[in-house]
């Protein structure tokens, strides 16, 4: 059994892969105030719930893009397991031909996205990912990571809306009847929702342009199985992309591990 683990800005994926099989998956919230014993407190629990055994625990991987949690996490899973996780960063074998000004500064997420996508797609593709921040990352067809775009994610411009305006109320995040709202709750939803699925449209069209070719487009994230529906473009939506990919770079260096 392997343990991967996607830390986000607002959630913390666990993934407890037997095989090629995520066999549990659980979501508990990102907070940096928590220590790695309370950390590994969460996990004991969670894999006690699953009932999974510490001792059928092989191996850990960790993506991190919150820095501060990346060694309270290291610190609870050699706590609670005995072994040392690999951590996805400078040093990992990844495969990836990646042409960023700084190759050493790319997201841990979109790497880890781009690994998975390029093992189950045909390049050139875009692969979005709809987290706390929404981005896309495109990869061209000789399968080089070119670099993409990052936008505010849906929840974020949510809070932005009823946070910064008088009169905006905080509205559940729901899919629209029409563009065009009739009330302020509707009108908010439309922006908000339609507006995302409209800009991805957009920007995958002038991704497509830039690449010289269509492009397969992949989704993931916690608002992607909502804000697809809404798009034009066809998208395939693939809940677990970032735990696949955790799985084949954990394969790809266990043996280089210490």
């Amino acid at each position: 059994m392997i343990l991967a683990i996607d830390i986000g800005n607002s959630n913390i994926v666990l993934g407890c892969i037997e095989g090629k099989t995520i066999a549990k998956e659980a979501r508990i919230a990102t907070d940096l105030i928590k220590t790695s014993d309370q950390y590994m407190a969460e996990l004991k629990n969670m894999l006690d719930l699953f009932e999974i055994p510490i001792a059928s625990i092989e191996g850990s991987i960790i993506s991190s893009v919150v820095p501060p949690l990346l060694n309270s996490f290291k610190t609870a899973l050699v706590k609670l397991t005995g072994k040392m996780p690999l951590v996805v960063g400078p040093g990992i074998k990844t495969g990836l031909n990646i042409l960023l000004d700084n190759p050493a500064l790319a997201g841990g997420d979109l790497i880890v996205g781009a690994v998975a996508a390029l093992a189950e797609y045909k390049p050139p593709m875009l692969i979005i990912d709809m987290g706390t921040a929404t981005t896309i990352t495109a990869i061209d067809e000789k399968g080089n990571y070119l670099g993409g775009c990052i936008c505010p994610g849906v929840k974020i411009s949510a809070e932005a809306l009823s946070g910064r305006t008088a009169q905006l109320p905080a509205i559940s995040l729901e899919a629209p009847k029409k563009a065009i709202g009739r009330n302020t709750i509707d009108s908010m939803q439309s922006g908000l929702m339609m507006g995302t699925a409209a800009m991805l449209d957009g920007m995958i069209e002038r991704m497509e342009e830039e690449l010289g070719q269509p492009a397969k487009v992949i989704a993931t994230g916690g608002m992607a199985r909502f804000v697809i529906p809404m798009c034009r473009r066809e998208i395939t939506y693939d809940r677990d992309l970032l735990l696949k990919g955790l799985l084949r770079l954990y394969e790809n260096n266990k043996n280089r591990h210490p």
